[in-house]
């Protein structure tokens, strides 16, 4: 799963990032680009990358937890996660799945491994580049709101944790984003940037949401 991730790209940078991505023609950011962030948790504001039928990426806040149009309140478990297994045929998700798909882009993300003194944070990030989450989005509560898909753990990652993100290759971007569901559905496996990820150990006051600095990433 992800439940903590980091996004430091920002300002002119990121929208470089998100016009680069394959079968985007252009950017439209009315809200800005977030600042520096080294600790994002579930119900915070994130930036979603959500592509038009003309190709322009649209890059918006959204919250980190999908409101499906049927929710009457904010109550329970952020739905910040969404278990590729189940989405095309779980009410929560179905609806977003079948046409409001779209992107969040990472610097990197944590998790947590248990150990016998613990659990420790691990910082997990691409080798190079950033990375690409096959997201959904609603509009429940007249909110803008995202969450990320999720695969059984690749080969390479599930000594850390037995979910991984779905991380896009730059091929698949523009099949999850413009293709039918059938066409979504054939990317639902474990990514193929797993290769890709590289971890260190993290500081253990990630664990808070209150802390949010560039040296959470390392524990040293």
């Amino acid at each position: 799963m992800c439940g903590r991730f980091v996004l430091f790209t920002s300002g002119q940078d990121l929208l470089d990032e998100v016009a680069a991505l394959p079968g985007v023609g252009g950017v439209e950011a009315p809200d800005g680009t977030p600042p520096p962030r080294y600790n994002i948790a579930p119900t915070q504001q994130v930036p979603l990358v959500r592509v038009d039928d003309s190709s322009v990426a649209h890059l918006d806040a959204a919250r980190w937890g999908l409101l499906p149009t049927w929710k009457k309140d904010e109550t329970g478990p952020p739905l910040f996660n969404a278990r590729a297994e189940t989405v095309a045929e779980k009410p929560s998700f179905r609806a977003a799945f079948k046409a409001k798909r779209g992107l969040m882009l990472l610097d990197g993300y944590y998790e947590w491994l248990t150990t016998d003194d613990g659990k420790q944070p691990y910082y997990v990030r691409r080798d190079t580049g950033m990375l690409v989450a096959a997201a959904l989005w609603e509009t429940g509560l007249s909110r803008l709101s995202t969450t990320m898909i999720t695969t059984a753990a690749a080969e390479e990652t599930a000594w850390l944790h037995h979910r991984l993100p779905l991380f896009l290759a730059a091929d698949e971007i523009e099949q999850w984003v413009g293709g039918s569901p059938e066409e979504a559905a054939e990317l639902l496996a474990p990514s193929r940037v797993a290769g890709e990820l590289r971890w260190q150990e993290a500081d253990k006051a990630v664990g808070s949401v209150r802390n949010d600095y560039a040296e959470l990433m390392s524990a040293n």
